[in-house]
């Protein structure tokens, strides 16, 4: 099949997997806090450590549950698993209007959205996308993972609007209604990937490769898994800590929280333009070359943010760092396809994006503890400058792409 016709066949499957992860339970809630922090605050004078703190829970728990939904992927299929995981995520949100000052209730809340939420996490979309594309799958990825730059350019701005017009709870209920109403539909029209079991049954009467790859296990014995999962660890670490800081950090600095917004607009913006043009390289250059200049890019970025900022300084920054958080989604499941193959992708993906999960929860709360600490982020943005260093430059070490074999043993099993 000519890569040309390969994507204009499956567009409407990246449309809905997109809007997936535009809605899913990583994305939404992540972008839509730093916009909460101060009316929190505000309204039951809570710390921002304790309230970045709710990050850890709904992350913590998706690391916990991602390599389940993976398996449940692989058994079910990612289609209910999708759709069921968007309306429990908006049930979530609709919970985390009931706050009333206990400090538990908005963890349980954010906890709701990792666990009724579990099924719209990255590895439900990529996985789909990973087993339907072939000749431009870097591409089709960098389009779906594109998502989260969406959500990142327009949350941010949507949740500050609705806090001036309608309060925080009613913030709350606006976000509800995103998984529901804007991906909802579009999934259940849409999102019906080629499963890997049909694809062996196909593979003899068409181009469709046969699904060949690693187990959980025999991935984990490779060198290329845990560097592979350090850089994803130390990637995120910065990542995570900057995004639901900077409005904060920003507002602090006297510029009103609408202009904020727009700063990490750029942010989303840069993320959309990182998936799709690292999606378009990796289908042509060695992907961890790729990498490791796209992921060196926002060591510029965090320093800048590490001392005084002014709108353009900080948008600049807000790209640069976007740039970094648009590639390595996307590089993650493109190389655990490349490197570790498609028969278990669904499960070495959810312990990779567990890794993930896990620095995306610890990071807001230790730089918002940091500020508590010293009033001030310098800090932790001098940190994420040298995570963003560690996690680009070890990801030269991965190696030439494996050739990997079927296993009769395994086909034979399935």
């Amino acid at each position: 099949m000519h890569s040309k016709t390969e994507i204009q066949h499956g567009w409407l499957l990246i449309l809905a997997s997109c809007a997936g992860v535009v809605c899913s339970s990583v994305v939404l809630p992540f972008y839509s806090l730093g916009a909460l922090v101060k009316p929190l605050t505000a309204e039951f004078h809570w710390t921002r450590a304790a309230i970045q703190s709710a990050v850890a829970f709904s992350s913590g728990l998706g690391a916990i549950s991602a390599p389940i939904i993976g398996a449940l992927i692989d058994r079910y299929g990612a289609r209910y698993i999708g759709l069921f995981g968007l309306l429990g995520l908006s049930l979530a949100f609709v919970f985390a209007t009931q706050m009333d000052g206990h400090i538990w209730l908005l963890y349980a809340a954010y906890t709701a959205m990792a666990v009724l939420g579990a099924g719209t996490v990255p590895v439900t979309w990529t996985r789909a996308i990973a087993t339907s594309f072939f000749e431009q799958r870097g591409l089709a990825l960098g389009l779906t993972l594109a998502g989260t730059g969406l959500s990142a350019m327009l949350a941010p701005i949507y949740a500050v609007w609705l806090v001036e017009h309608v309060g925080w709870r009613g913030a709350y209920m606006g976000l509800a209604l995103l998984p529901i109403v804007l991906a909802g539909p579009l999934v259940y029209i849409g999102f019906r990937p080629v499963e890997p079991l049909k694809a062996i049954a196909v593979a003899a009467d068409s181009t469709v490769p046969t699904v060949v790859g690693h187990s959980l296990l025999e991935a984990m014995r490779t060198r290329q898994f845990w560097i592979l999962l350090c850089s994803v660890l130390a990637i995120y670490l910065a990542v995570s800590g900057i995004v639901p800081n900077l409005i904060p950090l920003l507002t602090d600095s006297g510029m009103p929280a609408a202009r904020a917004a727009q700063v990490q607009s750029f942010y989303g913006v840069a993320i959309i333009v990182g998936r799709v043009l690292v999606g378009y390289l990796i289908d042509r250059y060695w992907a961890p070359g790729v990498a490791a200049i796209a992921l060196s890019l926002p060591v510029i970025g965090a320093l800048i943010l590490a001392g005084p900022v002014t709108m353009v300084t900080a948008a600049l920054a807000a790209t640069l760092v976007g740039l970094a958080a648009g590639a390595e989604l996307d590089l993650m499941s493109y190389l655990a396809a490349r490197y570790f193959g498609m028969r278990h992708y669904a499960k070495i993906y959810a312990v990779l994006y567990a890794a993930l999960a896990v620095a995306a929860g610890a990071a807001p709360f230790c730089f918002a503890r940091i500020y508590d600490t010293t009033k001030s982020y310098r800090l932790a943005f001098l940190a994420a400058s040298g995570f963003f260093l560690v996690g680009a430059l070890i990801l030269l070490t991965m190696g030439p792409y494996p050739t990997l074999t079927p296993n009769p043993r395994a086909h034979a099993k399935a």
